[in-house]
């Protein structure tokens, strides 16, 4: 008999996102992975809450995933709260302080400790949900139509 292929994503920090993601939905968050807010920057984990609020989460898998990302501070601007996820076995006193931290694996997580709340003005919030959006769009008819994903960019 043939085994079941495994459906869980292959990265260690797509893994992470995959459990934030799932953990979020019992607080009424949708997410969206690999999030673009402007050129040059690109989130692990997009959270829209229920009341339009805006959360980033950037998955770190080991102490040099995170001692090589250099752009991180720059995902402040997009978001409400910005969060680590990070596994069990990560040293977590290198993590700065105010900053949100989630504890996660493959299946759930935890957040530990909440990150300040900086609210988005109202124009960068619309855009942000506005991007959003059309990023959960465009990745659910690539999903239905496989062949017009190369068609369109978001």
């Amino acid at each position: 008999m043939d085994s079941l292929p495994d459906l869980l994503p292959p990265m260690p920090g797509q893994r992470l996102a995959r459990g934030v993601a799932r953990a979020l939905r019992q607080f009424d968050f949708v997410t969206v992975e690999e999030m673009i807010p402007t050129p040059g920057l690109r989130v692990d984990l997009m959270a829209l809450g229920p009341k339009g609020e805006i959360w980033v989460i950037e998955c770190k898998s080991s102490r040099v995933d995170f001692l090589t990302d250099r752009k991180w501070q720059g995902y402040l601007e997009w978001c409400d709260r910005f969060f680590w996820a990070v596994d069990g076995d990560f040293p977590t006193d290198l993590l700065p302080e105010g900053s949100g931290l989630i504890l996660a694996d493959a299946y759930d997580a935890e957040i530990l400790r909440m990150g300040p709340e900086t609210p988005l003005p109202g124009a960068r919030r619309k855009v942000m949900v506005q991007k959003f959006a059309r990023h959960a769009a465009s990745r659910l008819q690539a999903y239905r139509d496989p062949g017009v994903a190369g068609l369109v960019t978001v």
